[in-house]
């Protein structure tokens, strides 16, 4: 593509022109041409994270060149699809765009919503609508349907409780989960204690399980609430880490109890 062609082509299409280019069989790149579907999923999901990590952080100028990683993913997979014959670019636009004016009524037709609550109210209420369209059998869609297997674990099962909780299965009170909690223990100390691997990782899913509800029914992202508590603990670690070196003694040498110590310093340090 020449300098003349790209002034006159917008970035959209230029890119899309590229990623023709890229999968061409007569000189185009081996390493495109040898992708598939199924072998750029893992580099999606890891250009996903790039673009959350940048956000988190407030790199704004880094956001730019992580969300076109991203779009290049959207790219890659319409261009496999065009040779396909499945759909192309365009389609993808077109359809979400369709979606979107359908899932905004209130933006785009004469639907009066009063605030953001009964917005999202509705908006859940369309997409059940969609997924029961999808169904071609005429039986019954599960509740449940639409939650993508691949999404980390933690995430999916705040989305597959939250479905659940949508048609009445849900526990009245976050106090009431408690008690759930409990049973998990119990029966997880019972698998400790019979030395049993494959009911020791059964019992634990199901205590964290419980827990994510726990979080789901308090208003709390469970994803976010881990994140918290793994930024807590790294810097506390770096403390207790920077307070062994202060006193020249090597973190690692020393004995559990002293550890501990270094750990409620840390912990008091952190809180001033």
């Amino acid at each position: 593509m020449s300098s003349s062609e790209t002034s006159q082509t917008s970035g959209i299409d230029q890119l899309i022109e590229i990623m023709a280019r890229l999968r061409d069989p007569v000189g185009g790149c081996p390493w495109d041409l040898e992708q598939t579907y199924d072998s750029i999923t893992p580099y999606t999901i890891e250009e996903a994270y790039e673009v959350a990590d940048a956000i988190e952080r407030r790199e704004f100028g880094e956001l730019e060149g992580e969300l076109g990683d991203l779009l290049f993913q959207v790219v890659f997979y319409s261009q496999l699809a065009k040779e396909e014959k499945r759909f192309t670019f365009n389609d993808i636009a077109v359809n979400v765009s369709r979606k979107m004016i359908e899932r905004h009524p209130h933006v785009f037709g004469n639907v009066d919503m009063r605030d953001a609550e009964e917005q999202t109210v509705a908006w859940e209420a369309q997409k059940a609508r969609e997924r029961a369209a999808k169904s071609q059998s005429g039986t019954e869609v599960s509740a449940l349907d639409g939650v993508a297997r691949t999404l980390p674990a933690m995430v999916r099962a705040q989305k597959l409780q939250k479905r659940a909780a949508r048609v009445g299965f849900d526990w009245p009170e976050a106090s009431d989960i408690f008690e759930k909690i409990e049973e998990e223990t119990l029966e997880l100390k019972e698998a400790i204690t019979a030395d049993d691997a494959a009911s020791i990782k059964e019992e634990l899913g199901d205590l964290m399980f419980v827990m994510v509800n726990l979080c789901r029914k308090l208003g709390v992202d469970a994803e976010d609430a881990l994140k918290s508590a793994n930024s807590k603990f790294e810097s506390r670690f770096h403390m207790m880490e920077q307070i062994a070196s202060d006193n020249k003694q090597i973190f690692a040498d020393l004995q559990l109890d002293d550890q501990e110590n270094l750990w409620q310093q840390a912990k008091r340090k952190l809180r001033t």
